[in-house]
């Protein structure tokens, strides 16, 4: 029944309501609904931008994460300068002039006290993670390449790390020469990262368009993946060992399943 009256050249309707619960069964998933759209529409307009990690004189080239610390990330820049930043500061705790020239990959090992860099000075150079000032900035051990290297990944559990440049090189953290040659008739490998689920595949992105998989447990690749246009970076995707995502020179990603 409604119930109509004016007040003020106002008309007023009034609706009355049951309160039964039995006739709204669905009431509790419509607030559930109402409160995640919400909760959703909260964060759609939040701004997104915490702060600038600002230091660097010259371009950022790569960066990493520290996998045992969740607030220390290094960068490193094309004037061969490497920071260490601290993220619960916000503030650089500590730079390394490592390379003569472009700094072109950073990893971390395994165990997060050390990070490798190579540069255009066809160097790899291992270095101390501890953000004390009072630590040597001189390298725990320093490899010279024959040849320019333009990415590095490091395998999950063991002291073998892999290098890309006009082939791809397996090395030992404690040798200064390669363990293994991996090539497949390619110009120049702009890149190159470990699977973290499967650890003895590897994947490079290649300069004739291509992707060839790796396994260092053989002697040859496993497969080669031609694209329509150029890759230039590559990751894997940590929990399904199948799955990675290219970087084009089209501006896209593309995820593959090998």
């Amino acid at each position: 029944m409604l119930v109509n009256f004016q007040v003020n050249n106002y008309f007023y309707i009034i609706v009355p309501r049951n309160y039964d619960p039995k006739l709204h069964p669905l009431e509790v998933p419509r607030e559930y609904v109402r409160a995640l759209n919400a909760t959703k529409l909260e964060r759609v307009f939040a701004k997104p931008f915490i702060c600038a990690l600002d230091g660097h004189k010259d371009g950022i080239s790569c960066m990493t994460k520290n996998p045992k610390s969740l607030s220390s990330i290094i960068s490193g820049s094309y004037d061969g300068e490497i920071k260490i930043w601290g993220l619960q500061t916000r503030e650089c705790v500590k730079t390394i002039q490592a390379h003569d020239g472009y700094t072109r990959g950073i990893t971390f090992t395994p165990d997060g006290n050390h990070f490798i860099s190579i540069g255009d000075d066809k160097t790899i150079k291992t270095w101390k993670s501890s953000m004390s000032d009072y630590d040597n900035d001189e390298p725990v051990n320093t490899i010279l390449s024959s040849t320019v290297l333009t990415g590095i990944s490091h395998h999950r559990h063991q002291p073998i790390f892999a290098t890309s440049g006009e082939v791809c090189y397996l090395w030992e953290e404690t040798r200064s020469e390669p363990l293994k040659i991996l090539k497949w008739g390619v110009d120049t490998l702009n890149d190159v990262k470990f699977n973290h689920v499967e650890t003895s595949l590897l994947a490079a992105c290649a300069s004739d368009r291509s992707i060839i998989l790796y396994d260092q447990r053989e002697k040859k690749p496993l497969r080669k993946v031609v694209m329509t246009m150029r890759p230039n970076r590559l990751c894997w995707n940590p929990m399904e060992a199948f799955i990675f995502s290219v970087a084009n020179e089209d501006f896209r990603f593309l995820i593959k399943l090998y």
